[in-house]
């Protein structure tokens, strides 16, 4: 069996290009869009122009774009040129600012700089010349001794006055608060009696003060005296020995409080 015997069995649509031409016709014909070998001519040639026109809009929008980039190119370099000028101008500030400074810091270095030392002038040879006679013929030998007694009398004038204004000046006292504790021998003990014993000692430079009664324990009670005294002429211990003179209702005397007035 040849292959053109086989190729005669198969199914095979070897007209399907004729019967595809054949639909379109007839679709156009329905749709009225006529086609004719003119009309297909004249498309195809339309498209060879469009095609050859869109090059010539591709340049133009390049050439529009570069000549933009230029003016802001150009823009750029003016800005610039007037930044570079404007820092031309504060460096000539600054540079005349700065030969200003040096010129001030130079007058005042000069002003401030030490005047030359000049050789001493021997005023003496000066005061000689002038009168034409020597210092020594000038010396009083006896006034010396009525020039110290003038300084010894003012002198003691000064130191009277000192002490008058001293005098009458206050002394400040110097004087302390003391607080005492009183003790009895018992609960037996006249407390009203210990008192009046106490603030019967009397001295120069001594003042009693409030007192108050103090429980101490098993029905004892003690004394507590408040006291102010002058401090050179009243001590603590010529208190204690003035109170326990009292013997026979005080038994000790201890000092609770002490303060400076």
């Amino acid at each position: 069996m040849s292959g053109l015997q086989a190729l005669a069995q198969e199914m095979i649509w070897f007209d399907k290009s004729r019967y595809d031409e054949a639909e379109r016709c007839f679709y156009e014909g329905t749709n009225g869009i006529p086609q004719t070998p003119q009309v297909k001519t004249a498309q195809q040639g339309n498209k060879g122009h469009s095609r050859s026109q869109k090059p010539p809009d591709r340049k133009s929008s390049q050439n529009a774009s570069k000549s933009e980039d230029q003016s802001e190119l150009v823009s750029r370099l003016k800005c610039v040129e007037l930044d570079n000028e404007n820092l031309h101008n504060v460096v000539d500030d600054l540079r005349s600012m700065l030969l200003k400074l040096e010129s001030r810091m130079a007058v005042l270095e000069n002003s401030q700089a030490p005047a030359p030392k000049t050789a001493p002038v021997n005023k003496k040879s000066k005061v000689e010349e002038h009168n034409g006679v020597d210092d020594d013929d000038d010396i009083d030998l006896f006034g010396s001794d009525e020039e110290d007694e003038e300084a010894e009398r003012i002198k003691a004038e000064r130191v009277k006055e000192y002490s008058a204004r001293k005098a009458k000046k206050p002394v400040l006292i110097a004087k302390s608060s003391i607080l005492l504790d009183v003790k009895p021998w018992d609960d037996e003990t006249d407390m009203g009696k210990l008192e009046r014993c106490v603030r019967s000692v009397q001295l120069d430079g001594l003042l009693w003060g409030a007192s108050k009664l103090v429980p101490v324990g098993y029905g004892i009670k003690k004394l507590q005296i408040n006291c102010v005294v002058e401090d050179d002429k009243v001590g603590t211990d010529i208190l204690e020995e003035e109170i326990t003179q009292f013997e026979d209702y005080v038994q000790s005397v201890d000092i609770a409080a002490f303060n400076k007035i």
